[in-house]
């Protein structure tokens, strides 16, 4: 089962490493000593306990859709020439980049600072994880 060092937990939850520490000491999250003697947490806790923590904002458009995957975030660019444009939308910790034509970021308003909604839905997503399969 991998393990993460506290400095490792934090990145990942985006938190400090004191905080993580604070989490530990109130018992919401668990922690174990490793091989060497130094704190780690279980990554299936981790993975339980950033389910439970995360809290998305509420997504403001009020539609109904199959797509489950929904990003609330602020734009924070706009690339457009006559025919399409780039919008770049900060969604928590995630940057999400959407290809479209510049008629819809017109008829959508898109411009700095406006909250939008990513919905992704796809059909191909690549998994990864660190030094690959061995």
């Amino acid at each position: 089962m991998p393990q993460f060092r506290f400095s490792e937990a934090a990145r990942l939850l985006g938190v400090s490493d004191d905080t993580v520490r604070r989490w530990v000491r109130a018992g919401a999250l668990d922690a174990e000593e490793d091989h060497a003697g130094r704190k780690v947490v279980d990554g299936a806790k981790l993975a339980a306990f950033a389910r439970a923590q995360a809290e998305a904002p509420d997504d403001p458009s009020g539609v109904g859709r199959s797509a489950r995957n929904r990003f609330v975030g602020l734009v924070t660019d706009v690339v457009a020439d006559r025919v399409m444009a780039k919008v770049e939308l900060q969604c928590g910790p995630h940057t999400i980049v959407s290809l479209m034509s510049a008629e819809a970021v017109n008829e959508l308003g898109l411009e700095p600072g406006v909250l939008a909604v990513a919905v992704v839905k796809a059909t191909h997503v690549v998994v990864e994880t660190p030094g690959g399969a061995q």
